[in-house]
C-alpha cells in the first residue's frame, strides 16, 4: 500500500506563494505518476498537474499554467508543487494522487490512480 502525505497547506494573501509537498513513505515514486487535484466547497473535484513517472512528462490545468509548478525532489520521495500568483478561485482541497508506471495520458481522471493522500487546505484571501 502505497501512502502518500500532502503538507505546506495553509492561509494566503491574493499575489503570494505557497509550495505544497506530497510525500511516501516508500522507496521512490519514481515509477509513479503524480497528479495534484483540488477541490472547492460545492464544487468538483479538477486535475491541477501531472507529472508522469521518471518525469518524462507534465501536464498542467491551463488557468494554473505559468503559476503552479510540479517538480520531483532528488530524495524520490516528495512531490512539490510550487504556487505563484495565488488567486483567490485556486483556494481548495489539494490531494496528491498515484498512478503507477503511469505516462499521465489521461490524468484528469482521478479513476486513473491508484492511491491518495487525505489532502491539504489552501486559502487565498485578503
Amino acid at each position: 500500500q502505497v501512502q502518500l502525505v500532502e503538507s505546506g497547506g495553509g492561509n494566503v494573501q491574493p499575489g503570494r506563494s505557497l509550495t505544497l509537498s506530497c510525500t511516501t513513505s516508500r522507496l521512490t515514486l519514481d515509477d509513479y505518476a503524480i497528479g495534484w487535484f483540488r477541490q472547492a466547497p460545492g464544487k468538483g473535484r479538477e486535475a491541477v498537474t501531472c507529472t508522469a513517472m521518471e518525469s518524462s512528462h507534465t501536464s498542467y490545468k491551463d488557468s494554473v499554467m505559468g503559476r503552479f509548478t510540479v517538480s520531483r525532489l532528488s530524495d524520490k520521495r516528495t512531490v512539490t508543487l510550487q504556487m505563484t500568483s495565488l488567486e483567490p478561485e485556486d483556494s481548495a482541497i489539494y490531494t496528491c494522487a498515484a498512478d503507477l508506471w503511469g505516462e499521465c495520458e489521461h490524468w484528469i481522471d482521478p479513476s486513473r490512480y491508484d492511491h491518495w493522500g487525505q489532502g491539504t487546505q489552501v486559502t487565498v484571501s485578503s
